[in-house]
């Protein structure tokens, strides 16, 4: 064996800080530029369109490895200053790397050229050059767990049980930087349309193994019909998506979804698309906005495909719409009003 496990897990992720730093400068000169750089800054400015549109609610859509990867912040930010209204994620996002930070863990810097069989061995998981203690990653999955115990036994939407994720960490988290929390208090609904593909499932397993009979489970139909409630409640919206996957189909079906209702209701007005992913072999991840179009999910008048890696565009994005200070003036949503809390606090 080589490294020990705490000389391996001793160099923290540090999360991007978009306040720090004049964006607007740099992302108004790529737009003289060419390819992805000139795409960034087209991005940037619809961006900042839907924060000076009194009527777009904005949807962020997450996908990859990205709170581990030090973008935690850059949503933090975005959610305290008023900048996103929904969120809509994978649950690796949401639960293995918000949450888990939340209860005081960390990511740690490694390398893709680590023996994945000696980090087997020591308990230590492998996000590309991303590390994570296994060991702590199991009490994730046991807090779950244990959140589920103090719910009534019945099926919840993924924004109910994140809504008491946020609630436990209010009383028990150690990290107050936190997704999860900071939208729990801020009234910002937070969708996991594959919940259970994260340490959620692994927490919930344990827990229904339990109670066999009656126990907590999440109605993933509950999610498309609470989401698709508030886009008729919104009507006009902006999708800012990174990555693809679930999370950007669930967000872009809203619109078909309150037309099967009889709800009249505009396409999505703005839409902006951060992805490494080609549309050439017909995957969801590549398909691009104009696309999207043609199911009638998408306006094709503010939309940007930009092809390149989140850490480095997202930043640049959002601190750019953060420096032109539309959020200063901006309205909050507090969509989560729309539907009812889901019972009293419970927990220890």
């Amino acid at each position: 064996m080589g490294q020990d496990k705490s000389a391996l897990l001793s160099t923290e992720i540090r999360h991007f800080d978009i306040t720090q730093f004049d964006f607007v400068t740099l992302v108004e000169a790529m737009q003289g530029t060419a390819f992805q750089a000139r795409n960034v800054a087209r991005a940037a400015h619809i961006y900042d369109q839907m924060l000076r549109d009194s009527q777009c609610g904005i949807i962020l859509c997450l996908a990859g490895s990205l709170i581990s990867a030090g973008l935690k912040k850059v949503v933090v930010d975005m959610i305290d200053n008023n900048m996103v209204d929904v969120i809509v994620s994978t649950g690796a996002n949401i639960v293995d790397q918000d949450f888990f930070e939340g209860l005081g863990f960390k990511h740690y810097q490694g390398s893709p050229r680590l023996d994945d069989m000696e980090l087997q061995h020591l308990a230590v998981d492998r996000i590309y050059d991303t590390l994570i203690n296994e060991d702590e990653l199991r009490i994730c999955d046991e807090t779950i767990c244990t959140i589920a115990e103090h719910l009534e036994p019945k099926p919840y939407s993924s924004r109910e049980f994140i809504y008491e994720m946020g609630r436990y960490l209010e009383k028990n988290g150690k990290n107050s930087q936190s997704i999860v929390l900071r939208s729990y208090q801020k009234n910002i609904p937070i969708f996991v349309p594959a919940f259970s593909d994260c340490s959620a499932g692994f927490g919930l397993i344990m827990h229904q193994v339990k109670h066999p009979e009656k126990h907590v489970s999440i109605d993933s139909v509950k999610d498309f019909r609470e989401l698709t409630q508030l886009k008729i409640s919104a009507k006009e919206t902006g999708l800012l998506m990174v990555g693809g996957g679930v999370p950007k189909n669930f967000a872009q079906d809203i619109v078909v979804a309150a037309e099967l209702l009889g709800a009249e209701v505009p396409l999505h007005k703005y839409a902006i698309q951060i992805t490494v992913a080609d549309e050439r072999d017909g995957g969801l991840s590549g398909s691009t906005l104009r696309e999207a179009c043609s199911w009638g999910k998408v306006s094709i008048v503010h939309e940007q495909m930009v092809y390149s890696e989140a850490t480095l565009v997202l930043p640049l994005i959002v601190g750019y719409a953060y420096g032109k200070k539309a959020w200063r003036t901006r309205k909050e949503r507090m969509y989560s009003n729309l539907f009812q809390p889901v019972t009293e606090p419970v927990h220890a």
